[in-house]
Formats: structure tokens, sequence, C-alpha cells
């Protein structure tokens, strides 16, 4: 199976410190992974640097074959879908859906005077009708709710068809609702053969969708346990990540974790 993407003794450094540690770390084109940690475990920087927003301080990073740092990250960002609460608020408040879909052909947020082809529009409405967004194609981006926004975002991510798919904390802010709804929709996706690798950074084991396969565990930058879901997400490496003992259940497919208490 192809590698999408490999960090070799990857480390980030601000202010003297190790933002990320030391880090080791592959993705095969049909894996799906979760990063799970708590605040400033290093978590969205290491999606940023497989987003090609960011460079290492020192060690490798090699995403669909190019190094970052020896290679066009402009050629290289059009292959990778992000979608990201930064990226939300860059987005015009009174661009219409269909726009802010549409142009992630062209890499740019807010249409202008590029030229779209009819077969960029059909694509665009396909992808807003699998994400049960086409009744809202034409309403503005500002008027819609959290759990919208999102999955506008994420068809917007994959409507290029990217081959490597990273999603920042996509259930961030929403109710139960539209969480459930929303993680719905990634299950059925991630599960799809012709999906692309999916990287998606969490606080929660609950936010996890059915079909994700593999998890990276961050403590301080530095990575705790790595490896398939089913083998590695466990109650001994959580409590490790998080640094509390915590007991973990699963049920047909999706986890609940919370802390011990008592004796």
């Amino acid at each position: 199976m192809p590698q999408v993407l490999e960090f070799s003794d990857v480390v980030v450094r601000r202010d003297s410190r190790n933002i990320v540690d030391h880090v080791d770390w592959t993705v095969a084109d049909d894996q799906r992974w979760v990063i799970l940690g708590p605040n400033g475990a290093g978590k969205t920087t290491v999606l940023q640097l497989a987003a090609t927003l960011l460079h290492a301080t020192s060690g490798s990073v090699t995403i669909l074959d190019q190094v970052l740092g020896r290679s066009d990250v402009f050629e290289l960002r059009p292959r990778i879908g992000f979608a990201s609460s930064a990226l939300e608020r860059r987005i015009p408040a009174d661009e219409p859906v269909i726009d802010v879909v549409l142009t992630a052909a062209f890499s740019v947020l807010g249409r202008w005077k590029e030229e779209y082809e009819r077969i960029d529009e059909k694509r665009a409405r396909r992808v807003l009708a699998e994400w049960k967004l086409e009744h809202l194609a034409e309403r503005m981006f500002g008027t819609l709710s959290d759990g919208e926004r999102k999955r506008v975002q994420i068809a917007r991510a994959v409507m290029t068809d990217p081959e490597l798919l990273l999603l920042d904390e996509p259930t961030s802010s929403l109710d139960l609702g539209a969480r459930e709804e929303l993680l719905g929709l990634l299950g059925g996706y991630a599960q799809e053969p012709t999906t692309p690798a999916m990287i998606m950074v969490t606080h929660h084991v609950e936010e996890i969708p059915i079909g994700f396969t593999h998890v990276l565990l961050l403590r301080d930058g530095q990575v705790v346990a790595k490896g398939p879901l089913g083998e590695t997400l466990t109650a001994p490496n959580l409590s490790a990540t998080f640094g509390a003992e915590i007991m973990l259940s699963a049920d047909a497919g999706r986890y609940a974790a919370r802390a011990r208490t008592g004796s």
C-alpha cells in the first residue's frame, strides 16, 4: 500500500520548546487516522505540517512523494483537502455556498473573475448533495448554522478529489444532533473504497467516526502510541496520553471514555 505521508524524526520548535518532538509516523493511502491528545499536545501542528502550512524545524516530512521544503507547495496543496476553524474564518460571509465549494477548483477563497466549466458546477452540486447541503446551495455562508458550515467546509475539501483529506476538529462547537449527523456522514465517507487517506484531529474518543482505522496519541509533542485503532486505543494508552486514569468502552464501533472516580 503506497504511503501518502511520512514524518521522519520531525521536530517543530518554538520559543526553545519542542511543539512536535522527534515524531516518526507514516500514513498509507487506505488508512483513516484520528489524532488524539490534550490541549497543547501538538495535534494541530502535526496537521499543519501535513497540509504544507508549516515547515519542520528539523527532520523530514514527505507528502504524496514530495519532500516538504524541496517541493513547490502551490502544486502540492491542490492534492490535499483541508478543513479547519481557521479556514472557516477566512471564507467571506456573503459568499454563496455553491461558490464556497466551487472555488476549491482554483484553490481560492471568494469568487472573483475565475471562469468555471459546466463540469465544475455539476461536480460542486453533486458534492453538496453527498453532504446533504444541496438545499443550501444559494444561501450565504455567513447565514448557516455551525453544523452546516462544518459540512460546507468538508464538501469544499473533497471537491477536487484530494489524495489526502485533513480535518481539524470538524465536530467542535456542534450540539449533539449536529455532531451525530456529521459523524454519520464522515463514517459513511470513510468506509467508501474510493475515499482518500484521512487524518482527523479531535479531543474526544466519542467523536471518532465508524470506519476510521488508526490512531495517533500525542502528549507534549511526543508520540504516546500509534497504530490500528482496535489495538492502540486502550484505557492504559489514553490514561498515559491525558494524565488521568481513563475508563474506555466501545459499542457498535463507537467509543466512550471518562475518568475513573472514587475508590
